[in-house]
């Protein structure tokens, strides 16, 4: 017996239903041009498969985004819906909007 595979999604597929592009053919625009890394290696087919847990960077829209796949979608909804789909990093230098101690005391 083979064992039952892993459910997967295509990687444009997943970033347009999870809203990091307005349309698949820009995900795999952007895949092909080597803005995607999953789980730290670099990218360059929008049909890899994309699983839960897996951690994408995305370069785009003149930022870098770490988000990991939490699920996988079945269409392109509202973003309320879409933003359960990824957990995402937060990004370096913009901290959580708190004022760190030692800077008050200076």
């Amino acid at each position: 017996m083979q064992p039952a595979p892993v459910p997967g999604l295509r990687l444009d597929k997943w970033l347009f239903q999870a809203r990091v592009f307005k349309s698949r053919a820009l995900a795999a625009e952007r895949i092909e041009k080597g803005g995607i890394r999953i789980n730290g290696q670099s990218c360059a087919k929008p049909g890899r498969l994309v699983r839960v847990g897996d951690e994408l960077v995305i370069s785009a829209h003149g930022r870098l985004r770490v988000l990991t796949v939490a699920a996988l979608g079945e269409r392109r909804g509202p973003a309320t819906e879409a933003r359960l789909l990824y957990d995402e990093a937060p990004q370096p230098g913009t901290g959580d909007g708190l004022i760190d101690p030692g800077e008050g005391t200076r």
